[in-house]
């Protein structure tokens, strides 16, 4: 015995197939608006979204109940309310946010003012124009899928309403609407490659540049890493030439930070421009570099970067600390390559005073860890001193975490010898003031380490989770040296990830992420990286189609075939297969098209010829004010009703093999 729930969506189903033509027509152009608003829907004020679906519940209430619209009188004050309500939200009622929000909302009200045949066409296309500026937010794959799968449902909607009589089951319409799709899609496919491109993104606006970027920024204080760890959002993706170095020492180097305030980090202004002064020894990793847009400026290379080349525009600066960086931000997906090499000697001949900057501390702040200072340098040569204090950080019961305690104005102090609890910020910052109190040129690196590699299409993905922070100490005939005191204290950040490193005090959804990647299945990490692969080829192939990757794939194509006799040839054939594939379809239509004409002929004959001008349905009503039998006029008119049902309609393959016989001896009877 079935239960309430169960009959009750019975009689919703049996209630949805009864409906009435113009109210299920009506319901699926209400459904597909509501699809085209469903991108936007995290983008708007939470008062727009739900005003709009509020509207379109009420339109759907209408439809279902027989109600009439509602008046221009409460229309126009409506429309005048939310005018103002996006003017107030938005300060304006042009540009990107504001312009896609009105067109939202006057969607929504354009289905209470639906009067006429005009107005249902009006609805179908403003939400055509609606669901491409979906793609102002998001290029994404899945945003792309979700669009196509609109663009279909917006087609039946638009299909339903043009079917003067009989309307097939929408099973069959939503069919339809996909093969028009697929036939439209060819020659969207066609022109997306050989049509010529602008440089720029696929998508965008003036002014889209900086807004809702994550990155790293060129000054670091207590918590800016460790807001931005927290962020799953990819920063680049690399293709290395051969196998991929091993994770620990993938530290891609950033930005080199040297004045300090006592609280924040910033780059040493006289470290902006000069000579680069470094010796690479032993081989080079080659490797290609996808950098996602961040309005910054920098390029990332694994350390030690020697050289980057293949930039699509626009040539790079090297500061004397090797920060790599472009004169524009970075608004668009950037690729370039690059190559490294792990031996190497930077500024090992620097004089005193170009190391000066890079040894003073501001006064007044952190006594303590000055004393400490102090009593290394007295106690330990360079390089015993550095390692006693990464021993400390090993031993002295430090702790690494997202949330660490404030800090006051002896910020390094307190970190050192009372919470001990930081992230890689407080470490490197930290390390480096230790540094200077020993008298030594000491720095902090900005950056990420890490990334996590795809064995579906072979590049690493470096997130803005993979951001860290680490320290460079200058020491006599060597050079820069790179220390890093968090895998001194954390070393599962750097020989693994993140989420492993954190102790069990950390929030609840990053031991939480930690855990699932201790216990997910095989299959949910291979579905994983197939999609991020899929993802990956979108982002190189579509979204960054430049002028001079478009250039690449022609002249690729173009030394494919050869020469232009061969692209010639290949487009006869292509041309000959269209036409012999145009000619199968046909062959029932010719049928048709036979009968036809002998219908014509044979009234022609008898002094009513057919109009050119003249349809099925016209050339029936004149012939029935003829002067003709009745038989004729009736087999007439029942032979050009069948022509117009099959030539307009749709009808299955059985019902028109019948049709055409019947047309047969309709013609004899007419005569």
């Amino acid at each position: 015995m079935s239960g309430p729930g169960i009959s009750s969506s019975g009689a919703w189903l049996r209630a949805a197939r009864d409906l009435p033509r113009d109210k299920a027509d009506t319901l699926l152009l209400i459904f597909s608006s509501a699809l085209v608003l469903v991108p936007h829907a995290a983008h708007f004020p939470v008062w727009i979204t739900l005003c709009a679906a509020a509207t379109l519940a009420w339109r759907a209430a209408i439809t279902l109940r027989g109600k009439r619209l509602p008046p221009l009188a409460l229309l126009l004050p409506l429309s005048l309310l939310a005018m103002g309500g996006v003017y107030a939200s938005f300060h304006t009622l042009l540009g990107r946010e504001a312009g896609v929000a009105m067109l939202a909302l006057l969607l929504a009200f354009k289905l209470l003012e639906m009067h006429a045949r005009r107005d249902l066409f009006v609805v179908i296309f403003l939400s055509f124009f609606l669901l491409l500026t979906s793609f102002f937010y998001s290029q994404s794959m899945a945003a792309a899928l979700l669009m196509i799968a609109t663009v279909i449902v917006l087609l039946t909607a638009q299909l339903s309403f043009q079917y003067a009589g009989a309307q097939p089951p929408l099973a069959r319409r939503l069919q339809l609407a996909a093969r028009i799709f697929a036939m439209a899609a060819p020659l969207a496919l066609l022109l997306f490659v050989a049509f010529p491109r602008i440089q720029g993104p696929l998508w965008g606006l003036p002014g889209d540049g900086h807004g809702g970027r994550t990155g790293l920024s060129d000054s670091m204080a207590p918590g800016n890493i460790s807001n931005l760890a927290q962020s799953g959002e990819t920063a680049f993706r690399v293709r290395f030439d051969g196998p991929a170095p091993a994770q620990n020492t993938l530290y891609w180097r950033g930005i080199v930070l040297g004045d300090y305030d006592g609280r924040t980090w910033t780059r040493l202004r006289g470290n902006r421009e000069g000579k680069v002064n470094v010796a690479l020894r032993g081989p080079k990793l080659r490797y290609h570099v996808t950098l996602e847009p961040n309005g910054g400026r920098w390029l990332f290379a694994l350390d030690l970067p020697a050289r980057v080349d293949g930039l699509e525009h626009g040539t790079y600066r090297a500061s004397p600390a090797l920060e790599l960086s472009l004169p524009e931000p970075i608004d668009a997906r950037l690729r370039y390559d690059a190559s490294s090499v792990a031996d190497y000697s930077l500024q090992a001949d620097a004089s005193a005073e170009q190391l000066l900057a890079w040894r003073a501390l501001p006064a007044g702040y952190n006594p303590r860890t000055l004393a400490w200072g102090a009593r290394l340098a007295a106690t330990y040569k360079p390089e015993a001193a550095i390692q006693a204090v990464l021993t400390s950080f090993h031993k002295d019961n430090y702790s690494y975490t997202l949330q660490p305690p404030l800090l006051g104005k002896h910020a390094v102090d307190e970190f050192l010898f009372d919470s001990k609890a930081g992230f890689c910020e407080h470490y490197a910052g930290a390390f480096v003031v230790l540094m200077r109190a020993m008298g030594l040129p000491a720095r902090v690196v900005t950056g990420y380490q890490g990334g996590e590699l795809n064995p579906v299409d072979g590049y690493l993905t470096v997130s803005q989770s993979d951001a860290h922070a680490w320290a460079e100490v200058w020491l006599p005939g060597r050079g820069w040296l790179r220390f890093d005191p968090t895998a001194a204290v954390a070393p599962e950040r750097i020989e693994s990830s993140l989420a492993r490193a954190l102790p069990p005090s950390a929030p609840f959804g990053s031991r939480a992420l930690g855990a699932l990647m201790d216990v997910r299945p095989a299959w949910l990490t291979a579905l994983r990286f197939d999609w991020s692969a899929v993802n990956n080829a979108w982002n190189q192939w579509v979204l960054d189609y430049n002028p001079e990757r478009q250039r690449g794939v022609l002249d690729e194509l173009a030394a494919d075939f050869g020469n232009l006799r061969s692209l010639l040839g290949a487009g006869a054939v292509l041309a000959l297969l269209w036409l012999a594939l145009a000619l199968r379809r046909r062959q029932h239509g010719d049928r048709l098209d036979l009968l036809y004409g002998a219908f014509c002929q044979a009234q022609a004959r008898r002094g009513y010829a057919r109009a050119p001008s003249e349809g099925p349905h016209d050339y029936a009503a004149r012939l029935a004010a003829r002067p003709l039998a009745a038989e004729k006029k009736a087999a007439a008119a029942r032979f050009l009703a069948i022509y117009a049902a099959i030539k307009y309609g749709v009808v299955s393959p059985a019902e028109k093999a019948a049709a055409l016989k019947a047309m047969a001896r309709l013609i004899t009877l007419s005569r």
